[in-house]
């Protein structure tokens, strides 16, 4: 365990249920316990878990992600699980998504590990976004056309 971080009670409960839209993988994890201390190997199973889907390459997943996508869940009164479209992303993968003029930024949130794009089976895409949106927290992206929402550690801001 890492000590605690700059901690709120009024986080809800540290645990995550996610499956890997491209390899079917699931994952039921508490990554943080009740007195905001984060589980480190938790958090590793999350980095495997939320990988490259291209390349195979783990890489961190910033904690304020796993929170984000927690405080959704949260305000949508689920606790299903969450499918991951994309979590990390190698340099690579994301420079040939630029390149073949795919919806990737240059610098996107995804090759530092501070991205996610999801979908929640049984809750429609845009009651995602706009739980996230009340939430004023990060990113939010909203791609109605590919059915999934992006959730960033960014400063808040909504496409």
């Amino acid at each position: 365990m890492c000590p605690p971080v700059a901690f709120s009670r009024d986080l809800p409960e540290g645990r995550l249920k996610f499956v890997n839209a491209w390899t079917d993988e699931r994952l039921d994890v508490t990554y943080r316990d009740e007195m905001g201390r984060y589980d480190l190997e938790a958090l590793d199973d999350v980095n495997y878990l939320l990988r490259c889907h291209s390349t195979g390459e783990v890489g961190a997943i910033d904690v304020r992600v796993l929170e984000h996508v927690n405080l959704v869940l949260n305000r949508l009164g689920s606790d299903r699980e969450v499918h991951v479209i994309s979590g990390f992303r190698s340099p690579e993968h994301n420079a040939l998504l630029v390149r073949s003029g795919r919806r990737a930024a240059k610098n996107s949130l995804h090759v530092q590990g501070q991205a996610v794009d999801i979908r929640i089976p049984g809750i429609h895409h845009k009651t995602i976004r706009n739980a996230a949106l009340e939430l004023q927290y990060g990113g939010v992206g909203y791609y109605p056309r590919s059915k999934f929402v992006h959730l960033d550690s960014g400063p808040f801001r909504h496409w």
